[in-house]
């Protein structure tokens, strides 16, 4: 039975489930299932799309966000690319069943990974007219020859320039789309994985004309209906490539996180600057990024990096090269900034609502350098600023453009299969369950180290396999491994 999943990156389940005028998408729902998707934190593109792959929260991938601290210096951080999943992911476990596989622009993807069928990189690959961006090599010709030159993303998509910028998304999802359905129709695939990144940046860039509620929102603005048109526009596609589907072959459209407003940035190393906890030794007279601060290392305690989250890190004695923290008041230390955090309040003074994790209180493991902190500014309401240099903590716009939305916690799932005991809305759905989900309905054995569940199996209920042996048959085999000397 073939698989195949329809990413839809930053997809927002009130707007996809809940659009009405979608017909191709709304049978889906109607002969499947579907609800909210619980995301991984944080909830951003890398790593949740491999965490959706693989099954593993982002510590057990070791894997945190687009960058991450490669040692405990105070310069090491790396972009994460395809090779810092180590995990297996679906596709590996259905090549030991002999199975082939195409995945197209799911993130991390470059360098293109070498699987057991055709893989196309992400977003993140440099320039594909320049690089191979394919598994085997010669696919990324045979797709210059089809589509010319292929987008991964929009260069500059912050940008003011509104009418190119969704021009540029509706163009890079069309070439897309026709390189997927060009693969579906002359490959041999068992499971095929494609990721939509254009929803993503249609919701950064046009969120504001959309949402009233949005701090910054535009009555009456020409780009009122730009969110709902991609979502249109994805219904199209989706209804050609169902066109080019085997009825029994499930179908899986699925976000990696929502969308909602973004009210504004949040200055965190300002705020360290300003709490006692990041020393400078010269405070930059211009907004400055933190990489290029003249950070005092032997007096600072905290600093962090921004993002659609902040990744808090500690100056720890014996751990960082020039740590202030002793390990002895670690604990109670990140307790206290814990808390600090949490009371962080909005511009008007009142409480953002604001979250803090701690990495070992919410993953399975931790691998590699974890932030010591994970802070969601209101409820990713705000985002994090890094630089340092601003007049005040609280800031309207990002501070890399021109930006309109953030990561919400929940994305959505809309999942069709003949053979699923599964029907109309699902709740308690979690982004790790997704695999085991796949694997389960398909006919395969859902590995022991995916941390989902198979939310076919809690639908169906325990199977003689999943129940394994009943009381009466129990006994039997008891007996006989006792008659055997297995057992006592």
């Amino acid at each position: 039975m073939k698989i195949l999943v329809l990413g839809l990156d930053c997809a927002a389940p009130e707007l996809l489930l809940g659009y009405e005028d979608l017909p191709h998408i709304r049978r889906l729902m109607d002969v499947g299932c579907y609800g909210r998707l619980e995301s991984v934190i944080p909830p951003i593109t890398v790593p949740a799309w491999m965490c959706l792959a693989t099954s593993q929260d982002p510590g057990s991938l070791g894997v945190y966000g687009f960058r991450n601290r490669t040692d405990h210096s105070y310069s090491g951080l790396g972009i994460a690319s395809s090779r810092s999943i180590t995990e297996p992911a679906i596709w590996d476990h259905l090549a030991r069943e002999g199975k082939r596989s195409i995945i197209v622009g799911v993130p991390p993807g470059y360098p293109p990974r070498r699987i057991n069928g055709l893989a196309v990189s992400c977003f993140l690959t440099p320039d594909t007219d320049k690089n191979v961006f394919t598994h085997p090599p010669e696919l990324s010709e045979e797709i210059r020859r089809l589509v010319g030159h292929y987008p991964v993303d929009v260069q500059g998509f912050r940008t003011e320039d509104k009418a190119w910028l969704r021009d540029a998304i509706f163009a890079m999802s069309r070439t897309q789309f026709q390189v997927v359905r060009h693969l579906l129709q002359t490959r041999e695939w068992d499971y095929f994985h494609f990721v939509d990144i254009g929803l993503d940046r249609v919701h950064h860039g046009f969120w504001k004309y959309h949402d009233p509620q949005h701090v910054l929102h535009e009555p009456g603005s020409p780009f009122a209906e730009t969110v709902h048109d991609y979502y249109r526009h994805l219904d199209e596609e989706i209804g050609r490539v169902l066109e080019l589907l085997a009825d029994d072959t499930i179908v899986l459209l699925v976000s990696d996180h929502g969308a909602q407003r973004l009210d504004g940035g949040f200055c965190v190393n300002e705020w360290l600057v300003r709490e006692g906890l990041l020393v400078l030794k010269c405070y930059p007279k211009a907004v400055t990024p933190f990489a290029q601060l003249d950070v005092d290392w032997a007096k600072t305690r905290v600093w962090s990096e921004g993002g659609y989250y902040a990744r808090v890190f500690f100056n720890v004695k014996g751990r960082e090269p020039q740590g202030t923290i002793d390990p002895a008041e670690y604990a109670r230390f990140r307790d206290e900034i814990q808390a600090k955090f949490e009371a962080t309040t909005d511009r008007d003074g009142k409480p953002m609502g604001t979250l803090v994790f701690k990495p070992e209180e919410v993953y399975h493991r931790v691998k590699n350098v974890a932030p010591d902190l994970i802070v969601h500014f209101g409820g990713l309401y705000w985002r994090s600023i890094g630089g340092v240099g601003y007049p005040t903590i609280h800031v309207l716009e990002n501070d890399t453009g021109p930006d309109d939305c953030n990561h919400a916690q929940f994305g959505a799932f809309i999942l069709a299969a003949s053979q699923s005991p599964l029907h109309g809305e699902v709740t308690g759905a979690h982004l790790l369950d997704i695999a085991p989900t796949l694997m389960d309905l398909a006919g395969y054995e859902v590995p022991e180290t995916m941390q989902g569940r198979s939310l076919a199996a809690g639908a169906r209920g325990a199977s003689p396999d999943d129940a394994g042996y009943d009381p009466d048959d129990e006994t039997i085999i008891r007996d006989r491994l006792s008659g055997l000397g297995y057992i006592g």
